[in-house]
């Protein structure tokens, strides 16, 4: 799978991500805000520390980070082969 190569917070708890075959889209994390791990976001300059962590993946300090491939099937609308 591709690793993320490039990422943009945007307003509203989204943020734009670039992967390393060039596919690029939004996602939408605003459901997960104040939730578990996420609490931190309920300031949202804390989300607007979204960078590329070491393994290609979406980071936040060393507290928070999203798998590259699940953000990639999530923007491709793809599924993990043998998913119904």
């Amino acid at each position: 799978m591709p690793t993320v190569t490039e990422v943009k917070p945007l307003e509203h708890y989204q943020f734009w991500v670039r992967f390393s075959d060039g596919v690029e889209g939004i996602l939408d994390l605003s459901d997960l805000v104040g939730k578990g791990i996420f609490a931190p976001w309920q300031d949202y300059k804390e989300f607007e520390k979204a960078h590329v962590g070491p393994s290609g993946e979406v980071a936040w300090d060393d507290q928070i980070d999203l798998c590259p491939d699940a953000i990639y099937l999530k923007i491709t609308g793809l599924k993990f082969a043998g998913s119904p």
